[in-house]
């Protein structure tokens, strides 16, 4: 929750009390608007069948009541590519090896690409953070918003794990395929 909505949460409160509301109503419609705040507070995740894992950060699912296939990229996280071995190839393979055959997706938004982004689950675990936990991805902070994604990167780092063992351009996708946009 950012400084403006903390800002007017307080201005409701203290409307509501001017108002003389009882204090239980106060906190059911501030925890409401709290709540309310978050984006993905009221969306169910979607169950899904894992169709493909095409690298480590991008899959195509079969999600219930929808029809068409849909093509995720995970929130939050930039694997290398595949063509950026072997760092590509171990990403997808990590992810392969943590993913079960039906995930929760959890929509955040969609791409410029059409691709929804969000994050995926395999019961109570965040895949997109198991990649980064791993070393397995990075954060791609341009797009990221949760600050449990630093920390982890931060320790992968620290514990040199995945594309950390050693310095290189593996460590931030982003600026290998612009160098590849380049040639």
């Amino acid at each position: 929750m950012n400084k403006k909505q903390i800002k007017s949460l307080i201005s409701l409160i203290n409307r509501l009390h001017k108002q003389k509301y009882p204090v239980l109503v106060i906190i059911i419609i501030v925890g409401l608007s709290f709540l309310a705040s978050h984006k993905n507070f009221f969306l169910a995740p979607h169950e899904c069948e894992v169709l493909k894992i095409y690298d480590g950060d991008t899959m195509t699912l079969q999600c219930q009541g929808k029809s068409e296939k849909t093509r995720v990229r995970m929130y939050c996280i930039d694997t290398p590519e595949i063509k950026q071995k072997p760092w590509g190839i171990q990403a997808r393979n990590h992810l392969r090896s943590i993913t079960g055959k039906v995930v929760q997706l959890v929509e955040v938004e969609k791409d410029n690409y059409g691709r929804m982004v969000g994050e995926v689950y395999d019961g109570e675990i965040n895949l997109n953070l198991a990649q980064v936990e791993m070393g397995q991805a990075a954060v791609y902070d341009a797009y990221c918003k949760k600050s449990e994604y630093k920390v982890a990167e931060n320790q992968a780092k620290k514990a040199k794990l995945g594309i950390w063992t050693q310095p290189g351009i593996q460590q931030k996708p982003w600026e290998w395929r612009k160098q590849q946009r380049t040639k």
